[in-house]
């Protein structure tokens, strides 16, 4: 089981923000990305919404640094540690504009991508942004299969329901032939999507009762008893810890084992802290204290 990291800074939600990164920025996020690479993280997350109406800050928050940009400028400073779209509204983007600007993206790191997808549901982004709400759904699938079939190709082909292209050259493309395509959600659609058309399934507030259930139910699902391919379970920790406490940091290492045991091949970490010290030292103490005892 490996541990990424939901970025703080790039990212303001309410629930899991803190005080001191109203004021942090470019250099804060360097230094957290440099060490997390160091340290053997395996993925910095950045999450994607163009406009938020000013009624849903309250609930979504305001602040969403573009990942586009954002793993570009992390990709010159780091080496190992992969780039994850956590996520990347597809509505909002033709599948070529995402191969050629993301492949680019993957060639500039390296082969690091990760593409976290997701339907969307911010009805007034999508107005605002020209793009169809309504059919979403089925859209959001065809735009999946459109990208499965165009990322890291020179030559790329697709023939669907919302999209055809060929006879054209998107250069350069990503490094990556088979891209990991993680798709975000809560919902048991998001997880029969993600077993379909992806290679992990990436949700967001839940607890561990619900994944349970859910899970149990997916695995006796002939999709995931077919399945001949490694499929990612990316879960989410219930609670925000500080690992440099003796204590905080055994609950912490209970609920990752718990997480393994639902069957996580990933878990995403968000910590509780007041500084940008404080977030620094809980790099170095799950690192050096935590990853061992999960190996």
């Amino acid at each position: 089981m490996r541990l990424g990291l939901v970025t703080p800074v790039l990212t303001r939600h309410p629930q899991n923000d803190a005080a001191w990164t109203e004021d942090a920025g470019p250099d804060e996020v360097v230094r957290i990305a440099t060490a997390a690479d160091r340290l053997g993280f395996a993925h910095l997350t950045c999450s994607e919404h163009v406009a938020i109406p000013r009624h849903v800050v309250a609930t979504r928050g305001a602040r969403y640094y573009d990942p586009l940009a954002t793993f570009g400028y992390l990709a010159a400073v780091t080496t190992r540690i992969r780039f994850v779209t956590h996520v990347l509204v597809l509505g909002y983007h033709h599948p070529l504009a995402v191969a050629k600007r993301y492949g680019t993206l993957d060639r500039w790191c390296g082969g690091r991508l990760v593409l976290g997808v997701g339907v969307g549901t911010l009805e007034e982004e999508f107005a605002l942004l020209g793009a169809p709400f309504r059919d979403r759904g089925p859209r959001f699938e065809d735009d999946v299969r459109a990208l499965r079939a165009s990322f890291g190709r020179r030559e790329p082909a697709y023939a669907g329901s919302h999209h055809r292209f060929g006879d054209l050259v998107v250069d350069p493309c990503g490094v990556q032939a088979d891209v990991p395509i993680w798709i975000g959600g809560r919902s048991a659609r998001s997880l029969r999507r993600a077993l379909a058309l992806a290679d992990g399934w990436d949700p967001f507030g839940l607890d561990l009762a619900t994944l349970d259930t859910m899970l149990a139910a997916a695995r006796a699902s002939a999709a995931w008893q077919e399945r001949r391919h490694p499929f990612d379970l990316v879960l989410p920790l219930d609670e925000r810890l500080d690992p440099t406490d003796a204590g905080e940091r055994e609950r912490l290492l209970a609920r990752l084992l718990r997480l393994r045991d639902a069957g996580a091949t990933i878990v995403n970490l968000r910590f509780r802290h007041a500084s940008l010290t404080q977030y620094l030292e809980q790099l170095e103490a799950v690192a050096t204290l935590v990853m061992p005892r999960i190996a």
